[in-house]
């Protein structure tokens, strides 16, 4: 993976989150869940673990010594990083590191895991990850970053300290999309108009699909904001707490994943589970 310029560029306007990781630095909890934000802002906030805990200061991260600019190049010889951006994290990724992780650190700070889009794990590979979380070995730590919690495996969140980023700013769906969404909460209402939306014959295509599934995510976000100004932003802030809108958007995770696979998948099919599942 090529890094910015800067591997923390993508930390702008996310410091109460770099605060709370400067508060806990002192004494690393085992594993951190870092959720919210968007891909690149997670992983950015995960190298910055990864320098706080090894940077040459001691006491910040100065970005300039050997192992913050080693960390921000992914070259430093106490980080293992997997990129779920990349592909499934598989099994034999995870159990190739347990060795690895049985031993100190190389250096006198911290060997630092990342799983970046952990929710890429297939769930041999989490569960294997989960055996080497239950036997703790001394300066290993890790980070498993993803766009929500819930798309973890449950025993992985509950050992583990989550981090929560800001939500990315909402952009405004094109009017195409806005008729989609609006349909979408007429059929919650009515019970009509969806299925004969998504049946007709060459309405929806996967690139079709795949942004209508954007757009929802996007008024999902404006929901969990409080600031809506959409049929379906407001209808979900008034009808769902947000125990409810997490379980939305991981359902809307899901959708994007199929429609993203090269497995083929019937794109209308996904619209119409999507519309059920989210009611």
């Amino acid at each position: 993976m090529t890094m910015h310029d800067d591997p923390l560029a993508a930390l702008v306007g996310h410091e109460h989150a770099v605060k709370r990781l400067d508060a806990i630095a002192h004494d690393p909890p085992q594993s951190i869940v870092i959720e919210g934000g968007d891909a690149d802002s997670r992983v950015a906030l995960s190298l910055y673990w990864a320098m706080r805990l090894n940077c040459a200061s001691g006491k910040h991260v100065c970005g300039e010594c050997p192992a913050c600019k080693q960390i921000g190049d992914l070259a430093y010889n106490d980080l293992l990083f997997f990129d779920g951006r990349e592909g499934l994290i598989k099994v034999d990724m995870v159990r190739d590191q347990r060795g690895t992780w049985g031993q100190p650190p190389n250096g006198d700070g911290y060997r630092v895991t990342v799983f970046a889009e952990a929710q890429m794990f297939m769930t041999e590979a989490a569960n294997a990850l989960l055996k080497s979380l239950e036997e703790p070995r001394p300066g290993n730590v890790f980070v498993l970053s993803a766009p929500q919690r819930e798309r973890l495996l449950d025993t992985l969140v509950s050992r583990s300290w989550v981090v929560t980023l800001a939500w990315p700013d909402v952009r405004s769906n094109p009017p195409e999309i806005n008729e989609w969404t609006t349909a979408l909460v007429n059929f919650w209402s009515s019970g009509r108009g969806w299925f004969e939306k998504t049946s007709a014959k060459g309405a929806v295509d996967k690139h079709l699909a795949l942004q209508v599934v954007l757009g929802m995510q996007r008024e999902l976000c404006e929901a969990m904001s409080g600031a809506c100004s959409t049929p379906l932003s407001t209808t979900l802030a008034n009808t769902h707490d947000l125990k409810s809108l997490r379980r939305i958007g991981l359902v809307l995770d899901q959708a994007q994943d199929a429609l993203n696979t090269q497995v083929p998948v019937n794109p209308a099919m996904v619209l119409d589970w999507v519309a059920t599942r989210m009611s």
